[in-house]
């Protein structure tokens, strides 16, 4: 939960009331962790919140694995605020055939023969209500992705020409974004301008793609192989042999103290030698950006899981400042201090629904969503604050980010640079992970650590297909996983379908800042309402899981 890293003289601060500014704590926070199966047994304690809260890695200084043994909520956040966990959806859901939910999920609420709608509101019928400075225009992010991508996972405009978007597939964070809890989704990573640019300022493809490949090695801090390239070209000791040749990989050495340092290409590399690109392990250049659109469940003629083409949300980041190794650090030392001294204190995150929020270590947030009628509108304030506590001060995250860090490698198809609409997960082995000292599938992995698909631990589909009636991990099923994550991952076309339902309903509603998660029953079997002041999890040893080199 870093902040006051950064200052932008764009970010307003808010104007929404005290009681809305705690919801940086997400709802999965609420989890609880003891299952009495019957009143006297002896409570199981199980862990999902390893997944977020774990040993970090530099420059992530939030090393916070201590959060999964207790409930370190200040005073205003104990009672949960996110009331829709605990709504019985049931009777609406009844009322929603199922040939109603198909058809409206089939519809594109994002554009139309050719058309960005949200992109055209919003220049050209801004309503006022979205206009939070009163200047006339839109001062936030405008959707310039069309979502048609070529064989490399680059995305093109109706007239051809690349947006700079690019599609990766990836293996999907644990729990909430796994299809069996609600939700299909995709992201893609654009560079700013520079990293496109060959030292001319002239468009180019093969630079672009090396720039790319280069982040890629300093995010996954690993070798990433490319097709061979001539390093006189780019003046760039790429493969890092000491002389330029032809290079077939882009080679990880970066360790500045001992004098091993990287470099971009292009006009990249030029601005880099300027001082006004940076590259650093674990960080994104300045200027990065992501879109990740979240979308309802549906079904190919094959039955397997795709897309729906409606979003049910359009979120955009965007790294606007650089702080370096130091900087994190203090500001992580000073969130600490700030901790011990003002338990009670809550967090001010910057910002509003034009401009975005502002994370504190370099990022905007800026989200967008259905509004009553199924056309996307910008999210409030509130609703996007829940976005900024899982991006920021948690030890999961890379530079803030999920899913570019779990980027499928090379040995996979277009080399792990794919859009869903091309090439699903199927046939996607579980990741190897170390846990103490044993090395165990990364999802197989969470299914042992929570006994359960999901963080409210209510996925009784998982845990039907996943545990025998004495709780252990059936051996098939654990086989399967690990040479097929969608046989975790994806939902039955029953659950599929309830899931969609349910989640049509807090549409209907427009209740996002009280819960957007899509559940059918009441969560009050596995989520606290209320939690006491030095509340613990009752579990005795944090998690810790390593990476497999």
């Amino acid at each position: 939960m870093f902040f006051g890293l950064l200052v932008n003289s764009a970010a307003n601060a808010s104007t929404q009331p005290i009681d809305v500014l705690g919801r940086y704590i997400p709802p999965q926070c609420y989890t609880q962790t003891e299952h009495k199966v019957s009143t006297g047994q002896v409570a199981r304690v199980h862990n999902p919140c390893f997944a977020c809260h774990t040993q970090s890695l530099a420059p992530n200084f939030a090393d916070d694995a201590d959060l999964q043994l207790s409930y370190d909520f200040p005073a205003s956040m104990r009672r949960n605020p996110w009331s829709n966990l605990f709504k019985d959806r049931r009777p609406q859901i009844a009322k929603i055939s199922n040939q109603q939910i198909v058809s409206y999920i089939q519809q594109n609420n994002y554009q139309h023969q050719g058309k960005l709608l949200l992109d055209e509101k919003l220049t050209s019928h801004l309503p006022k209500a979205w206009d939070v400075n009163q200047d006339g225009r839109w001062n936030g992010y405008l959707p310039d992705a069309y979502f048609h991508f070529d064989h490399q996972g680059f995305d093109k405009a109706p007239d051809g020409k690349l947006t700079g978007w690019r599609a990766f597939g990836y293996r999907p964070f644990m729990g909430a974004f796994w299809p069996t809890n609600g939700s299909t989704d995709d992201v893609l990573i654009r560079l700013s301008t520079s990293f496109q640019q060959d030292e001319r300022g002239q468009f180019s493809l093969a630079v672009y793609k090396l720039n790319l490949a280069i982040v890629e090695a300093m995010i996954q801090r690993r070798d990433v192989p490319i097709s061979p390239v001539d390093e006189a070209h780019y003046g760039v000791d790429l493969n890092r042999n000491g002389k330029l040749d032809i290079a077939d990989k882009v080679v990880y050495r970066w360790a500045p103290l001992k004098g091993q340092n990287m470099s971009y290409v292009g006009q990249a590399k030029a601005l880099q030698q300027a001082g006004e690109l940076h590259l650093a392990a674990g960080l994104y250049p300045e200027g990065t950006e992501f879109l990740h659109t979240v979308r309802y469940i549906a079904f190919d003629q094959a039955g397997e899981v795709v897309l729906s083409p409606r979003m049910k949300e359009v979120r955009y980041a965007r790294k606007v400042a650089w702080n370096t190794y130091f900087q994190l650090r203090n500001a992580a030392m000073s969130e600490t201090k700030e901790a011990d001294d003002f338990p009670e204190r809550l967090r001010r995150v910057q910002g509003n629904e034009e401009t975005g929020l502002y994370n504190g270590q370099g990022w905007v947030y800026q989200g967008f969503i259905e509004d009553k009628q199924g056309a996307l509108r910008p999210q409030t304030y509130q609703e996007t604050l829940s976005c900024i506590g899982c991006h920021s001060g948690i030890g999961a995250t890379t530079d803030s980010s999920f899913a570019f860090p779990r980027k499928l490698d090379e040995s996979h198809f277009q080399q792990g640079w794919f859009h869903a609409s091309q090439h699903s997960l199927k046939n996607v082995a579980d990741k190897l992970v170390k846990v103490d000292g044993k090395a165990i599938g990364e999802f197989a992995n969470y299914l042992l650590q929570n006994h359960s698909g999901n963080e409210f631990r209510d996925n009784s589909e998982v845990e039907a297909k996943f545990f025998d009636k004495n709780g252990q991990l059936k051996p098939q099923a654990k086989n399967h996983l690990e040479k097929d994550i969608t046989y975790l991952l994806w939902p039955s076309q029953q659950r599929a379908m309830q899931l969609n339902k349910a989640y049509k309903v807090i549409v209907d509603e427009q209740s996002f800042a009280r819960g957007r998660e899509a559940h059918i029953a009441p969560l009050d079997k596995t989520v606290y309402q209320q939690v006491k002041e030095g509340q613990t999890t009752g579990l005795q040893q944090a998690v810790k899981v390593e990476a497999v080199k």
